[in-house]
């Protein structure tokens, strides 16, 4: 029997998980395997070393499951993960991380920025957001403003039941979604509930679909 190579094992093992929690393997010092999720991406690469604070530290020095959540002063983006510790012949190995976003801690609204000063606006109010000229832009009906935040940290705020990254430039309510258009190359196209038309992209048009059911 031909040997299996371990990444594509992992690749394996991984799609047994949800497409909302990224998977990583570490030995006792650096990573060795790492697949991001569509919500998360710490931008883990193999063979970079494990930093000091880490949910992967953390279960490698005490030898146990770690399960925590970590702020963004590590990675730049707060995270809930699990770290469990692996041994071989009773020695120490390294360690599996699973890592899922940081849900919404009791917040419901954005607040965002116009020119007369700032107004919360409640998520389920929120249509979509577009990140264009280095500002987010954040639309509600016959509303719009903008907020400091990247479209990547609002993946981490917004609750996910409602809210889905369909393009590097657009986060979506999928409650504000009135129609879905096919597009070219299995992309798809959004019709909001305010007439705004929004691309998905090719790279996220399978997720979305899956998240969908559809």
């Amino acid at each position: 029997m031909q040997k299996l190579n371990t990444n594509s094992l992992l690749d394996v093992i991984g799609e047994l998980f949800s497409d909302e929690i990224s998977i990583a393997v570490s030995t006792t010092t650096e990573y060795i395997y790492y697949r991001p999720s569509k919500r998360i991406d710490l931008k883990i690469q193999p063979g970079d070393p494990i930093k000091e604070g880490t949910l992967a530290h953390k279960a490698i020095i005490s030898e146990q499951k770690v399960s925590k959540f970590i702020n963004r002063n590590v990675y730049g983006v707060p995270y809930h993960g699990m770290a469990v510790p692996f041994h071989f012949e009773d020695r120490l190995e390294g360690c599996v991380l699973a890592i899922y976003p940081a849900w919404t801690e009791g917040k419901s609204v954005v607040t965002v920025k116009n020119d007369d000063g700032w107004r919360p606006i409640s998520f389920t109010d929120v249509m979509y957001l577009e990140a264009k000229d280095r500002k987010t832009h954040v639309f509600a009906d016959n509303y719009s403003g903008t907020h400091s935040n990247t479209l990547q940290q609002f993946e981490y705020m917004l609750p996910v039941e409602s809210f889905i990254r369909c393009h590097r430039s657009y986060i979506v309510n999928v409650h504000h979604i009135k129609e879905i258009y096919p597009d070219t190359h299995s992309t798809f196209l959004l019709a909001m509930t305010n007439d705004v038309t929004i691309p998905v992209s090719q790279s996220y048009a399978s997720y979305f679909r899956k998240l969908l059911g559809f």
